[in-house]
């Protein structure tokens, strides 16, 4: 996009709480998933093809399984108990399950999550914080029906598979096999965003100190940020221009909540690194440290620094929680959401219609069975008086159940949105979705893509929305309980 043509709807900045951009001194940046776009699919598909790899090498009968993109979404949690993937509400209630790769019916889940909060502090759940989940849950989900059919051992549990797809996918990192893979075919993996240059240039010479914090090693970051940011860069610059601090190897959350020794890198192949007790002096490159030393040399902090990433706890939770950071959310799936929910909106007012009328239908029912009944028991009047009261309650029943074969499809439609199994990231049936109360929670901001700020400019005020009550005069129930 040009600067200055109509921003579309999900390219926009979405604020939990108001951002005064003028009064942030300090911008830190993840990288993966935030300043550089994978290619989702690319990207997961090969994590998944190396986890694979390496449990056939341990023995593991995993020829047949194959990364399915459309199965799993970011924002799930899996039941290390019962091996099953959920979806829950803001509250943690579950409103849909699968086994494996198996949808529960409606009573199946019923019974076996009657009473059960999915509580993000217990050991029993893992949530899917990023996109980098996908090929980990995609892999798990395949494992949990192996094991049912009799093909894996039961030996492990469902705890124990999800430990081995962990350990898997962990030493396919590090032994840099998954990333020599990207590092060599770049094009195939990264999505370009051309505006992320001019960004980080408006946000650099309106006096903001620019910070690339990552958890990837030195060698695999210079030569991505190099492919995906250089090409857009004036002649004779390169993207280490754009940062006063860089520190690789972050290891966050562990960079926000412990402190740790820094190391200066000090030969660009990262193979020399020195102690470096003191602050961390502009155009460096630093690995390890915590975010204490960070403050400490800018001389900065709380709500004078944003550090904006992709993971909802390693980026945003602890940033906000512990530092008082203020935090910016990269949501690269709220692109295609959004236009998903702008092109259902006409359906969606049409659902919005019928529910209306099914309330007042049922408002009108039950205010017939209460006349009924004080007419039969003749202990108060009854609010209304209908001749034959039965007659006229079978009748608002029958025209409640005809409303409800319109509702039904209309509803289930707008569960599918954007994913077919899983339905909206942000939402779970007529609530919001566990992942969206982590985003409110932790996130003061949220956008698709770095690049947006570009509209935003420097100086902006990113404005909260009045937000939604159930007992504002507008509210409308907008749809059926998935």
């Amino acid at each position: 996009m040009r600067f200055g043509d109509p921003i579309p709807p999900e390219r926009g900045i979405f604020a939990n709480r108001t951002v005064n951009l003028r009064s942030i001194r300090a911008i830190g940046y993840d990288m993966d998933y935030t300043l550089l776009h994978y290619r989702v699919q690319e990207w997961e598909a090969e994590a998944f093809e190396h986890a694979k790899a390496r449990l056939l090498a341990d023995g593991w009968p995993v020829a047949d399984v194959s990364f399915d993109p459309n199965t799993v979404i970011r924002g799930l949690a899996i039941d290390l108990d019962e091996g099953n993937l959920l979806k829950a509400t803001r509250f943690g209630w579950v409103i849909r399950a699968a086994h494996g790769t198996r949808f529960l019916d409606f009573d199946a889940m019923r019974t076996t999550y009657a009473g059960t909060v999915v509580d993000l502090a217990e050991e029993r759940f893992e949530f899917l914080n990023t996109l980098f989940s996908l090929s980990e849950a995609s892999l798990y989900a395949q494992l949990v029906d192996l094991m049912d059919a009799g093909v894996v051992s039961p030996g492990l549990g469902y705890q124990g598979l999800y430990r081995a797809v962990r350990d898997a996918l962990d030493t396919a990192h590090a032994a840099g096999e998954l990333k020599r893979a990207i590092v060599a075919d770049p094009e195939r993996f990264v999505e370009p965003d051309p505006d992320i240059v001019p960004t980080l240039l408006d946000q650099h010479n309106a006096g903001k100190q620019l910070m690339l914090i990552t958890n990837a090693e030195w060698d695999y970051t210079q030569q991505m940020m190099a492919y995906a940011v250089d090409p857009y860069l004036p002649d004779g610059k390169g993207w280490r221009d754009l940062f006063d601090t860089i520190i690789v190897s972050a290891d966050k959350p562990g960079f926000f909540t412990n402190t740790r020794p820094l190391y200066k890198v000090v030969d660009e192949e990262a193979s020399l690194l020195l102690p470096h007790p003191g602050s961390i002096e502009p155009g460096g490159v630093f690995f390890g440290g915590c975010a204490w030393q960070v403050e400490a040399s800018l001389g900065l902090g709380g709500d004078e620094i944003l550090y904006v990433g992709d993971h909802i706890f390693g980026d945003v939770h602890y940033s906000k929680a512990l530092l008082r950071w203020r935090t910016a959310l990269i949501l690269r799936e709220l692109e295609s959401e959004m236009r998903a929910l702008m092109e259902f909106q006409p359906r969606q007012q049409e659902l919005t219609e019928l529910m209306q009328r099914k309330v007042d239908l049922e408002a009108r029912l039950a205010t017939l069975r209460l006349s009924e009944q004080r007419a039969r028991l003749r202990y108060a009047p009854p609010p209304v008086e209908v001749p034959r009261p039965r007659n006229e309650i079978e009748r608002v029943r029958s025209e409640i159940a005809e409303l409800d074969l319109v509702i039904m499809p209309l509803a289930i439609a707008a569960g599918q949105l954007r994913n077919e199994a899983w339905g909206p990231l942000m939402r779970a049936g007529i609530d919001k979705s566990l992942f969206a109360r982590q985003v409110e929670r932790y996130a003061d901001c949220y956008t698709s893509r770095v690049s947006n700020l570009l509209h935003a400019t420097p100086f902006a005020l990113l404005r909260a929305r009045r937000t939604d009550l159930p007992h504002d005069p507008d509210a409308r129930v907008t749809e059926e309980e998935s």
